[in-house]
């Protein structure tokens, strides 16, 4: 799984894209820069002066990538949505690869190791309440996991994939996402009793679901 300074931002709200090694390095290091301050100093102190302090950059070489601090937001959003993209899709294609007897349980599992290997993506989301970009990427985060999981159920689950499957996934991931944070508030590596908790709910919440199918 490759580290937040190896993604290539996809541009977004980039003020222009990097095309040279050395500018596609320094952005790169810009991007590791705010990821290391959200893991040791946690959103607030996200800031274009911090950021640029933190990469060792003039704040003008910041502002030759970014119009504004949200956009910084965005692209840092951007690449821990893209690893997200990355993890359903290998769920989802993985349809012979090891036991799918508990569906919930592999799929928790699997995004509990995501947020342990991530520990810039909990904080960012914990403070998406603070900023409309936040907001805005925890939507998008959402519905590409909902999506996701939707498929990941149709495929190995046997759940038809219809819209009372897609209504039953989009607030399951809603649940879900209010309690991972929530266990990864109470523990740096998640706190095990509530993820358990949460896979005892989605069990159950599933269960139904597929009773209320047949």
């Amino acid at each position: 799984m490759p580290e937040l300074s190896e993604v290539v931002p996809a541009g977004g709200r980039l003020r222009r894209e990097p095309r040279q090694a050395r500018s596609r390095a320094r952005l790169a290091q810009i991007l590791a820069a705010a990821d290391a301050i959200l893991v040791e100093e946690g959103v607030e102190a996200l800031t274009i002066r911090r950021i640029a302090e933190r990469a060792g950059v003039p704040v003008g070489t910041l502002y030759q990538f970014f119009p504004d601090k949200g956009s910084v937001v965005d692209e840092v959003a951007g690449a821990y949505i893209a690893e997200f993209d990355r993890l359903v899709d290998g769920l989802v294609s993985s349809a012979a690869d090891g036991d799918w007897s508990d569906p919930v349980g592999r799929i928790v599992d699997e995004f509990v190791a995501l947020y342990r290997s991530h520990p810039g993506y909990v904080a960012l989301w914990s403070g998406r309440h603070l900023s409309p970009e936040l907001a805005r990427a925890d939507e998008a985060n959402n519905q590409l996991i909902a999506a996701g999981v939707q498929r990941v159920l149709a495929e190995h689950a046997g759940l038809a994939d219809v819209d009372a499957l897609e209504l039953a996934v989009r607030v399951a991931v809603r649940v879900a996402d209010s309690l991972l944070q929530y266990a990864f508030a109470v523990s740096p590596d998640g706190d095990e009793a509530v993820l358990t908790e949460l896979k005892t709910l989605l069990r159950l919440y599933l269960a139904n679901h597929i009773q209320q199918a047949t």
